[in-house]
């Protein structure tokens, strides 16, 4: 169970005096431009969304991320759900190993024991804000989901000595207006997308994050897995931007019981998993 409590961080107030000289300029079709010319991606965004508006109005229905205000109001996607479009190119032998977790229903997912949910699906879960700040040498995206941050360098080169991590060694540069983020050095403890979604150490991503409009992000991640896919898999997704909103502290808390109480049914031989 997840608690959510107001809060502010020293590195967003050192982020925010140095973002001074990153203040945006100029417009183009509506998009804000730092001094350098490049889009600015800074703001409270909403992964995993194309609905614009203030995060109340974005996330009012009764469906997944709703407040049950208004029934009306579109529903937001889990991103426990594969994304549109084709399915994870897994080798026979490790698409074996995904239906397995599937058939024990997603116990063994690794956010449900409290650890980080890695890249790309911290950047596709809906349910969560994130934060982006830019300046001219380096973009920074907190999450809010499992409160989490990424500092990316621009212009930079992969350290030679990377330690395994949960959201990997990344860095950036500018594709035209489109901001490009290589990331390596993951460990093999994160899912992917949707249950089961596992990977190797041998995982690059290849993230291209594209601001359309004001409000709105174009997200699209390469993965490449030479270990357990057949060939590259690509995910599109997109971001809101939802002003007003702050991130908030999000704790995986020390009272989910879930992995414990499907143990006991593993333990006990209930047949819980799907047939």
């Amino acid at each position: 169970m997840m608690s959510r409590i107001i809060t502010s961080t020293l590195l967003t107030i050192v982020l925010s005096t140095s973002m001074h000289a990153q203040t945006a300029r100029r417009t183009t079709n509506g998009i804000p431009r730092a001094a350098n010319g490049k889009p600015d991606l800074s703001g409270v965004w909403q992964p995993g969304s194309t609905i614009p508006g203030t995060w109340e109005e974005a996330n009012s229905g009764f469906g997944l991320g709703g407040t049950g205000t208004n029934p009306n109001a579109p529903r937001l996607k889990s991103s426990s759900e594969p994304p549109p479009g084709e399915a994870a190119p897994y080798q026979p032998w490790a698409a074996e190993k995904v239906l397995q977790y599937y058939n024990r229903r997603g116990i063994d997912d690794p956010t449900a024991h409290c650890l980080l949910p890695g890249v790309p699906r911290a950047a596709t879960q809906g349910l969560f804000p994130m934060k982006i700040m830019q300046t001219p040498q380096e973009v920074v995206m907190l999450y809010e989901y499992f409160y989490m941050f990424r500092i990316i360098p621009l212009n930079g080169k992969h350290s030679g000595n990377i330690a395994s991590t949960y959201m990997g060694d990344s860095v950036a540069h500018w594709e035209g207006d489109t901001l490009v983020v290589d990331s390596i050095g993951f460990n093999d403890q994160t899912w992917l997308q949707g249950t089961g979604t596992f990977h190797s150490e041998d995982l690059h991503i290849t993230e291209r994050y594209t601001r359309v409009s004001k409000d709105r992000i174009d997200y699209e991640a390469k993965l490449e897995d030479p270990k357990v896919f057949t060939k590259p898999w690509v995910i599109h997704s997109s971001m809101m931007l939802r002003e007003g909103t702050r991130l908030q502290e999000n704790v995986c808390a020390e009272n989910n019981t879930e992995p414990a109480r499907f143990d006991k049914l593993e333990k006990d031989g209930v047949p819980f998993q799907r047939q």
